[in-house]
């Protein structure tokens, strides 16, 4: 027992040290929207007169950390908490707010999730299907569910009135896509990213990489639409997966961070997705 605890004890030392917390950080994005930093994850909260509006707490440590700051910061309750999608590199941590009059929400489908698998966070106490509107003190955010694009019940948040849009992993602004693009459905991302550009913002949050406007998310788009394009008529052409990966340039996003690490990558996810789930890889009209 003396071991345990004395584990316990040099554990929690090392969470509550300030060296442990060099990558969070907390900045303002619009009048009371704000993002939380954790290295390579963010999220988003609302601060209003009522209490706090929590996305993502991303990991216990970091969820323990940001705890503390909103305490210290703003001296509101956590009133709400709410999941982007059911990926445990976003939604653990939650526990941490053990405040039972803290609602947890996310989609269904992340839910059922996070049941399913025995994810080892707060279960949501509330969920939906299509759209739900979130109020707080002037705060309102819109949860929108736009069908399949990277895990499970992955949805778009609208802060108001401040236009703040906040998006997990679906739209990366200001970095390649990761890698080879794992759990993504490319298509659905496409559709997705159409849908979110009908609506009214113009501040730009996403769960890695930079912040950016909605024309940033314009372009976001483009890229994809592009690589998709490129990798559809290649497949038409009879061409094998290493050859498609040797023709493909998209120079005009040469400037972003990982380009020449990650296209050939890209590529090779689009590639899989076409031949898979599209069906390309047994239809008798390509070579």
């Amino acid at each position: 027992m003396k071991i345990k605890l004395t584990l316990f004890l040099f554990t929690l030392s090392l969470l509550l040290s300030p060296g442990a917390y060099a990558d969070y950080k907390i900045e303002n994005v619009s009048g009371n929207i704000y993002r939380f930093i954790d290295d390579r994850h963010r999220s988003v909260f609302a601060v209003t007169s009522e209490g706090i509006i929590l996305t993502d707490p991303l990991n216990p440590k970091a969820a323990l950390w940001l705890k503390q700051e909103l305490h210290k910061r703003f001296d509101q309750p956590v009133r709400y908490i709410i999941y982007s999608h059911n990926h445990s590199d976003h939604i653990y941590g939650a526990e941490v707010f053990d405040d039972p009059e803290i609602t947890v929400i996310s989609h269904h489908l992340a839910q059922q999730d996070i049941i399913r698998t025995r994810t080892r966070t707060r279960i949501p106490d509330s969920t939906f299907s299509e759209n739900m509107t979130i109020k707080l003190g002037d705060t309102e955010v819109e949860l929108r569910y736009h069908g399949p694009n990277d895990g499970r019940g992955s949805i778009s948040m609208l802060f108001k009135p401040e236009k703040v849009l906040f998006v997990v992993d679906w739209i990366v602004i200001g970095r390649m896509p990761w890698q080879r693009l794992w759990s993504y459905d490319i298509r659905g991302m496409i559709n997705s990213t159409e849908e979110v550009l009908n609506l009214d913002f113009d501040h730009f949050v996403g769960g890695h990489a930079d912040t950016g406007n909605k024309a940033d998310v314009e372009r976001y788009l483009t890229y994809l639409q592009q690589l998709e394009n490129a990798v559809i008529d290649g497949i038409h052409k009879g061409l094998t997966l290493k050859e498609i990966q040797a023709q493909v340039d998209l120079p005009e996003y040469a400037h972003l961070p990982f380009y020449k690490q990650w296209l050939h990558l890209n590529v090779a996810g689009v590639y899989e997705r076409l031949m898979e789930e599209s069906g390309m890889s047994w239809r008798p009209d390509i070579p």
